[in-house]
Order: structure tokens, then sequence, then C-alpha cells
């Protein structure tokens, strides 16, 4: 899921491409999982490994680091999970869902949303 750029700054660095995000915190999650994907509780098992074919979709995988809880500031590596893209989807889903109902709902309240769920100009 792509970062808004008001909430990079709460990454260490101030950028997921920071060498104080990449050295400090994304490496050692990729080394603790084997440049492997960690899975989550809907998927355990799932061992996706980095820059190969993923086994169920056949699409190059790419490991990144997930929050586990969703928040932004806590970098613990117990928070933190190396996944591939399939399980990082799917483990933000909930949290993609519910940004989307609060946008469209306060957009409704301003009066910039219509009626077919498009932003207004």
């Amino acid at each position: 899921m792509p970062i808004p750029r008001e909430k990079l700054a709460l990454y260490p660095g101030g950028s997921i491409r920071s060498k104080a995000w990449r050295d400090g915190v994304r490496r050692p999650i990729l080394a603790r999982a084997g440049n492997c994907c960690e899975g989550t509780p809907q998927r355990p098992h799932c061992r996706a490994e980095n820059g190969q074919p993923h086994p169920e979709t056949g699409s190059r995988v790419v490991l990144t680091i997930a929050h586990m809880d969703q928040d932004l500031v806590d970098h613990g590596a117990e928070n933190l999970r190396a996944l591939c893209q399939l399980c990082h989807n799917r483990w933000d889903q909930t949290a993609r869902t519910r940004s989307a109902i609060a946008t469209r709902a306060r957009r409704l309240g301003e009066g910039t949303l219509d009626l077919f769920c498009e932003a207004s100009p």
C-alpha cells in the first residue's frame, strides 16, 4: 500500500528510502526472515523468496516490511515482518477498507462526493 507523503516523516530518516530505514530497520528484518516472506496469521506458511517467482502467483517477489499493528510509529522488530506482495496486500486490506470508508464519509460531509462515489471537481 503506498505510504502517504505526510506519513513518511514517521519513518526513521523520514523516508523508506533513507539509510536509517534501509540499514537500521529493513535489513535486519530481512536477515531475520532469511530473505523470505514471514507470513501472517491468515497465511502463516508463506515462505515466498525475495526476487523469485511467487509459488502461488508466479510474479517476482518483492519483500516489503509490514507494520503488523498498522502503527507506523512502532518500528520494533516484534511489530515488523517481511512480507511478499500477496501477504502484505491481504494483511492491509482491512485498514485500506476502513480508510476508504472514512474518506468517503468525510467527502460526503464536505459535499465533495457525488452520487456515484467520485470526487467532484
